[in-house]
Order: structure tokens, then C-alpha cells, then sequence
């Protein structure tokens, strides 16, 4: 499982608690008007009971009804309060759990925006948005309802133990009797139910994960035939589902009777205990009538103790798993003094940004994998001049993108520096270089929203002029011209109402858009078909005029007039040279040139394999 993924705590830790207080301090007025308000309205609650005890010996024994419209104003008076506090209650208590919600997820989007592209290459989607999402629901709903509610369940039980000792103690200490037998065992069912629930959460998320596998890899299950396997392993885990819902049914058949004896012993000892004390004119009936509401309430706030404290054990985990995500390492980031100078990625002091040529140079480079023990470059020099187009080029896998994300500071190198105009990159904002760069996918990410928009991200206050000039640039303005609104037609989530090819089209427009010194183009013709490539390669050959370029490619004859081509392999560069210096030295190159031309002349380049070693 991920690195911070977190094993559920079995015992409450203020510690876990305590890291909430960045998000609980902006509404924490509103928390604390909440607790006040609940303060009061447990008061109150506390308070009604006894005016069964007033109606009782003033009206029902004396069989008068002398003073009853006072009484029963004062009864209203009461209930208004208490309606009213409710309200206001629920009113902070809800902008606390919206605001401290909104806060954590604030803090989640900008820390992930900052964190490197390591940090998503090794960590599901899925995960990072259940720590977004689902989890600060979790915690700001417990922050905003169960802590202040179970503040209210205790000062009930308090008032209600107050209130019963000051009428008759006596009478009160029977009722007491039952409440640490009665809390025992809702503490002790509460912490199983909670064991078992936290296995039926786990199962069941085994079960949504098995669906989405069988769906979505419905065509690889058929045509590997392993359907059998795939349903013993699903009734396999939705036996365990069943299980432990079974042992949860268990539990719960016999909690909930046993509270209902428990409370029906607990009235029989007050109306047995009591009824003789009445009857002895020890205490009056409306004393007798109101220890019967306060034994039938009091059952009430004890569970719900018990059940809240074990639901914050539970969420500690949601909270460490947020906790988590937002310490993580930053491995790529501007130093102080860098901010400084040039702001931040959401601050930027674009003024104090000094113009880019294009000069390239790797000084010294030694580097390898934050998770690997092996260096894939090691003492590495490369001067690249301004205006250089350099194709980078070698079997799958064998670390073609390496380079280039280190010459766009996606990754540092371990040892060494890159220079970009002569100056070390680390001197410089992360902006300020990545501002500069037009980076094309092999798989192309749109964002919702319209064609016209995700252009304009290329150069955000474009006309609207200038982004259809990129696009006809690039050839994009033929996909627009057959969709039914133009460059107004919503793309959809990802842009997954468009073809690869014709995202791949927009993607190349909106690159060109933004103007950059240093282009990046990986894979980036791959999914369009071979007429449209020979058009974006002719606006390419114009396009790439005067920059300085990366260009990773399989078609080898499209980087053929490359001013310098880089040969990798396991994540070396093995070879440098022009294409006629390469070819010229028979090795790696000349072989991928050969074998890969041979590919496209005679169009099999399905069943032609790729050069072993």
C-alpha cells in the first residue's frame, strides 16, 4: 500500500487530534459559539422534565387549575428557547463543517500542485482523491457534529445526575446503579461493531475494486478465458462481505435488547423504589414522574457516548491519512531565497524574470531514481546551443524521457548541475523555466470545457483570433470544422468525447500558442494518422525554427535532420552524433534505423520485433 496509507488506531490519541487545529482556526469562533450553544440547549433539555414534576404536584394531586396558563407560557417560553438555540446550533455547526472541509481540501489541491511528477507516477488517482474528498468529509463531519454533540450527550448526563441528586438522592443512587453497568457494555459492543465495520468497509471496497477490474477489463478476462478464476475469486471475498455483515447482525441483535432490558429494569427499580416512597410521603408523585423521564432519557446520552467515542478511533485514521498526503515531501521546490526574487508558482514576480535563450548545458551529471540504487547517468556532459533540435531516441523503456525531464526540471539530477543559459536551473524559479516550455504528450490531456478553451491555456489572454491562427498552424482547425459547435464544443472529462488523434491535434495547437523557447515533443505524432503527420511535420520544421527542441520519436525518418540525436539504452546514452555520423558508425543506431525503416516501407512493422539485445 501506499507510503502513507495508515493502520487503523485502536485507542483515541489527542496527538492525531491536534493536527486539525490549521483548519479548525479560521471558523474556530463559530466552533466555539456551537459549544456554548449546546451548553445551553443541554440546560434546557435538563430542565423540561421537571415541568412534568410542576404539572404533577400543582395541577393533577390539588386537581386544580389555578396558575395553569402561566404554567403553560412558561412551558412555551421554554420550547422557543430551545427550537431557537437549535437553529443557531445548527447553523454554525454546519458552516464549521463546510468552511474546515473546504479549508482541508484548499490545502490538499495546493500542496499536490507543488508536489513532483514522481509523486503521481507512483500513487493511484483513486487514493489521492479519497484522501481529497472522502476522507476530509469524514473528519470535518466528526469535527463539526459528533465532538459537539457528544459534549451535549455529556452535560446531559451530567444535568440529568444534578437534577436527580437535588430532588432525592436516594432515588437517584438507584438509578445510578445501572448506568456503569449500561456503559460497560455499550462501550464494549461499540469497539467490536467497530472491528467488524471496519472490515465490512474493507471488503467491500475489494468488491468495488473486483467490479471495476471486470469491467473494465472485460475484453482481457474473454480473451484469456479466465472467468472461472475471476468468479472464485469474487465469491471468495463476497463470502468474507457476508461474513462479517453476519457477525455485525449478531452483535447488533443482541445490543439493542439488551439496552431495552437494561432501561426497562431501570424504570421497574425507580417505579418499585419510588412508588414505596410515595406512598410513605417521603417524596411527592411529580418527583416520582420526573425520575421516570430522566431513567428513560438518560439510557440515551450514555450510548451515544460510547458509539461517538469509537467513531473518533475510527476517524483518527481518516485524519493521518490527510495528515499524511500533506507532509509529503516536496522533492523538487525553489529555495527561499529564489522565492524571494522570483515568487512563488502562485505568486510569481514576473518582472524579475530574465528573458530565455535556449542554452542547454548538463555539467557533471550523475543521477538515479529516488527509488532506485543504480545511477542511469553517471558524470554525463552535454552542451546543447540555443536553437538546437535534439531527437532522443531507443527501444521501449530505455529511459528516453530521463533526460528530458531533467532538462525541464521534472526531475534533479543527484549530482551535478543544468545549466539553462549558462545558470544554474535551481537559481532560478520553477516557473520562471517551466513558463517556458511546450510539452506534447504521446497521450494528450484535455481539460473540461471547450475546444476554445483548452487552446487558450497555451497563452491564457489570447484572442481569440490567435488561437484559431495556432490551430489552422497545426491542422487543428480541421477536427473543429466537423464538430457540431466548433471550437465552442465541450470536450468532456479529459477530452474523452474527441479521438487521441484529434486531442493530439489540440494539444500541438495549444502548445504553439504559448510561444515557448523550448519545445518538448514525446511521442507526439504517434496517434495521428500518417496524412495529418505529414502536415503538423512541415509546420513543425517551421514552428521548431530558431528553439531549442526535444524531440523522442519511434518513426526514426521524422528526426532524421535532428542536429544532434541521442541514442538510449537501460537508461544510458550510448550513442551521440548526426544522423550521418551514426549511421556512419554502425552500432545501435544504424541497427533501430535500418530495422525500423524496413518497418514502414513494407508496413509490418507488427510483425517485425523490436532488436533484441
Amino acid at each position: 500500500m501506499e507510503q502513507y496509507d495508515v493502520t487503523a488506531p485502536q485507542t483515541f490519541s489527542i496527538a492525531t487530534w491536534k493536527k486539525l487545529w490549521p483548519f479548525l482556526l479560521p471558523v474556530r469562533r463559530r466552533f466555539l459559539l456551537a459549544m456554548l450553544l449546546i451548553f445551553l440547549a443541554a440546560a434546557v433539555d435538563v430542565i423540561l422534565p421537571l415541568f412534568t414534576k410542576f404539572a404533577v404536584d400543582w395541577f393533577v394531586v390539588p386537581q386544580t387549575t389555578d396558575g395553569l396558563g402561566l404554567f403553560a407560557l412558561a412551558y412555551f417560553a421554554t420550547l422557543t428557547v430551545q427550537g431557537t438555540l437549535t437553529i443557531f446550533f445548527f447553523r454554525h455547526c454546519m458552516v464549521v463543517e463546510m468552511e474546515m472541509g473546504r479549508q482541508m481540501k484548499i490545502a490538499c489541491f495546493v500542496h499536490l500542485q507543488k508536489l513532483s511528477l514522481s509523486f503521481f507516477n507512483k500513487t493511484p488517482v483513486g487514493y489521492i482523491l479519497a484522501r481529497v474528498m472522502s476522507d476530509t468529509d469524514r473528519i470535518s463531519g466528526i469535527v463539526a457534529w459528533s465532538i459537539v454533540s457528544f459534549f451535549w450527550d455529556f452535560l446531559f448526563m451530567i444535568g440529568i445526575i444534578l437534577s436527580m441528586m437535588i430532588l432525592n438522592w436516594r432515588l437517584a443512587l438507584v438509578v445510578l446503579l445501572v448506568v456503569p453497568i449500561l456503559a460497560a457494555i455499550s462501550f464494549l459492543f461499540k469497539n467490536k461493531l467497530l472491528q467488524v465495520n471496519r472490515e465490512i468497509r474493507s471488503t467491500n471496497a475489494k468488491i468495488v475494486g473486483m467490479y471495476n477490474e471486470g469491467i473494465t477489463g472485460a475484453k482481457t478476462t474473454k480473451t484469456l478465458v479466465i472467468e472461472d478464476q475471476i468468479t472464485d475469486e469474487f465469491k471468495g471475498v463476497t463470502r468474507t462481505f457476508y461474513a462479517a455483515n453476519m457477525r455485525s447482525t449478531r452483535l447488533m441483535a443482541i445490543f439493542g435488547p439488551m439496552m431495552v432490558l437494561i432501561g426497562s429494569l431501570s424504570t421497574a427499580l425507580v417505579l418499585y423504589y419510588g412508588g414505596f416512597l410515595v406512598l410513605e410521603n417521603l417524596i411527592p408523585l411529580g418527583t416520582l414522574s420526573v425520575f421516570l423521564s430522566y431513567t428513560l432519557v438518560i439510557l440515551e446520552p450514555v450510548q451515544q457516548m460510547a458509539r461517538r467515542f469509537s467513531d473518533f478511533i475510527a476517524a483518527q485514521v481518516n485524519i493521518e491519512r490527510v495528515t499524511a498526503l500533506l507532509a509529503e515531501e516536496i522533492t523538487i521546490q525553489d529555495t527561499p531565497e529564489v522565492e524571494a526574487q522570483y515568487g512563488t508558482i502562485f505568486t510569481p514576480k514576473r518582472t524579475n524574470w530574465e528573458p530565455i535563450r535556449g542554452d542547454i548545458t548538463f555539467q557533471n551529471i550523475w543521477f538515479r531514481y529516488p527509488d532506485g540504487d543504480e545511477y542511469v547517468l553517471e558524470d554525463f556532459n552535454l552542451d546543447i546551443k540555443a536553437g538546437t533540435k535534439v531527437a532522443i531516441v531507443g527501444r521501449t523503456g530505455a529511459g528516453k524521457s530521463t533526460l528530458v525531464n531533467l532538462a525541464c526540471r521534472f526531475l534533479e539530477p543527484t549530482r551535478g548541475k543544468v545549466l539553462i543559459d549558462g545558470k544554474d536551473y535551481k537559481e532560478r524559479s520553477l516557473l520562471w523555466l517551466q513558463s517556458r516550455l511546450g510539452y506534447v504528450l504521446q497521450n494528450p490531456h484535455l481539460f473540461s470545457g471547450t475546444v476554445m478553451e483548452n487552446i487558450r491555456y497555451g497563452k491564457l489572454d489570447a484572442t481569440d483570433e490567435e488561437v484559431i491562427a495556432a490551430a489552422k498552424l497545426v491542422s487543428a482547425d480541421r477536427v473543429v470544422e466537423k464538430l457540431e459547435n466548433g471550437y465552442e464544443t465541450e470536450v468532456g472529462e479529459g477530452g474523452d468525447r474527441l479521438s487521441t488523434g484529434e486531442k493530439q491535434l489540440i494539444s500541438f495547437a495549444r502548445a504553439v500558442l504559448a510561444n515557448p523557447p523550448i519545445f518538448v515533443l514525446d511521442e507526439a505524432t504517434s496517434s495521428i494518422d500518417t496524412e495529418t503527420e505529414g502536415l503538423i511535420q512541415e509546420a513543425i520544421s517551421h514552428i521548431l525554427t530558431g528553439r531549442t527542441s526535444f524531440i523522442i520519436a519511434h518513426r526514426l525518418s521524422t528526426i532524421r535532420h535532428a542536429g544532434l540525436i541521442l541514442v538510449v539504452d537501460k537508461g544510458r546514452i550510448v550513442e551521440q552524433g548526426t544522423h550521418e555520423e551514426l549511421m556512419a558508425g554502425r552500432g545501435k543506431y544504424h541497427k533501430l534505423y535500418t530495422t525500423m525503416m524496413l518497418r514502414e516501407e513494407t508496413n509490418l512493422g507488427a510483425f517485425l520485433p523490436e532488436e533484441e539485445e
